[in-house]
């Protein structure tokens, strides 16, 4: 079976189980092949398929993540390593990172941020990508999972950023001192009895997803604290599960918090920036 037909076998045995089935196939192809998707696109009849394939899509088949199975996800403009114990980057939290952006294009002088905080960094999603960007800045992750934070030393070490990002152990911000001017937080905010994919529920971390019945129990731990961790004139930045905007902005202004809120590009409630006036 060349390549093309092998590509739509697994496109047909994924479909039901991925809401994107040929590109899974193409990237468990490109995966097998040891080459980039572009190329299996190109050319598909150029290559012998290798054996590895029908186990690769066997895998996905039994519904486990596609960046756990190839090894990694793109996030931003880069690619991260991830695997069991790191949540896996959504496309969707890149609108944190267009929010920050903003911020300093429009509200701050050339060189901000200088400092930058990554609560529950993962494998060094947030932090990373803002670094790629703020190129004079340096930042801290904090992160509960061991596992986690192996995956984010070895992102920044792989992308050149591991004199910058330096990572450690922690519950939120507990023991750490700031100020920061630019605090980022990708918090769990999935409710205790709100249905997940296989996908999702079956491997991925369920500390890095659930946050107690409602879905807000870290926000009422890290919110109070972020005070004493923002610097004067700095933002804080915070992924929300779509339904959540109300419920945390009022946890936010409770603090002292002035609150605007940016949307995904779906136009969900996405993102949450906390500011002081």
């Amino acid at each position: 079976m060349g390549a093309a037909e092998s590509l739509r076998t697994a496109t047909n045995l994924l479909t039901g189980v991925s809401d994107t089935p040929r590109l899974d196939a193409e990237l468990l192809m490109a995966h097998a092949l040891g080459v980039e998707r572009q190329d299996v696109l190109l050319d598909p009849a150029r290559y012998d398929v290798p054996e590895l394939y029908a186990h690769l899509v066997a895998r996905r088949v039994a519904h486990e993540p596609i960046a756990y199975i190839v090894g990694y996800r793109d996030f931003w403009t880069l690619r991260l390593a991830v695997g069991p114990g790191a949540l896996i980057p959504r496309p969707d939290s890149e609108t944190l990172v267009e929010a920050c952006l903003d911020f300093a294009r429009h509200e701050r002088e050339a060189g901000w941020p200088l400092r930058i905080l990554d609560l529950g960094t993962g494998p060094g999603t947030l932090l990373l990508a803002v670094l790629s960007e703020f190129t004079g800045a340096t930042g801290l992750g904090v992160d509960a999972s061991e596992q986690a934070l192996a995956y984010a030393r070895d992102n920044a070490r792989d992308l050149g950023m591991a004199d910058r990002a330096t990572f450690q152990s922690g519950d939120w911000g507990a023991g750490i001192d700031g100020p920061f001017d630019l605090i980022l937080c990708n918090p769990p905010y999935i409710g205790a009895d709100e249905p997940l994919m296989p996908d999702v529920a079956d491997h991925e971390p369920a500390g890095a997803l659930f946050a107690g019945f409602d879905g807000l129990d870290d926000y009422r731990r890290i919110i109070p604290d972020l005070p004493r961790l923002l610097a004067p004139g700095g933002i804080a930045v915070l992924e929300i599960g779509a339904a959540q905007h109300i419920s945390v902005r009022e946890l936010a202004e409770a603090a002292g918090f002035d609150v605007a809120c940016r949307q995904d590009l779906a136009g969900r409630d996405r993102a949450l920036l906390l500011t002081r006036g």
